[in-house]
C-alpha cells in the first residue's frame, strides 16, 4: 500500500521524519506496527521552532520538482508522523514519489 493518496489538486503523503538525521534525504517506505505505510524522511535540522518541518517541506519540494509554496503541512507539526499535501499533477507527483522510494528500497 502506498503512503500517499491522490486528489484532484495533488497528493497527500504520510511521513515519518527523523530530525538531526545527519543528512537530508528520503529513505524509502516503512510499514508501521499498526500497518500504515509511511515515507521515511531524515533532515539535518533540529526539531526546534519548526526548523525540521521547514527542512522537510524544502526537501520534498526539491525532490518532487515543485515550488516550496506547493508543499504544506496538514498535520503532525510536533510529531515525527506527519501528513503533507503537495499540489500539482497527481500522476506525475505519484510517479516521482514511487521512483524516489523504490530507488531507496532496493
Amino acid at each position: 500500500m502506498n503512503p500517499w493518496r491522490y486528489s484532484n489538486d495533488g497528493i497527500t503523503v504520510a511521513l515519518r521524519v527523523t530530525p538531526r538525521g545527519g543528512r537530508d534525504g528520503i529513505d524509502g517506505v516503512e510499514t508501521l506496527a499498526d500497518g500504515r505505510s509511511v515515507v521515511k524522511v531524515r533532515v539535518r535540522a533540529v526539531a526546534d521552532g519548526g526548523e525540521a518541518n521547514r527542512a522537510v517541506m524544502e526537501l520534498l519540494a526539491r525532490a518532487l520538482g515543485v515550488p516550496k509554496a506547493r508543499v504544506r503541512l496538514l498535520s503532525g507539526a510536533t510529531s515525527r508522523l506527519k501528513q503533507v499535501a503537495v499540489d500539482g499533477d497527481p500522476a506525475k507527483l505519484g510517479e516521482a514519489l514511487r521512483a524516489l522510494t523504490l530507488e531507496k528500497d532496493k
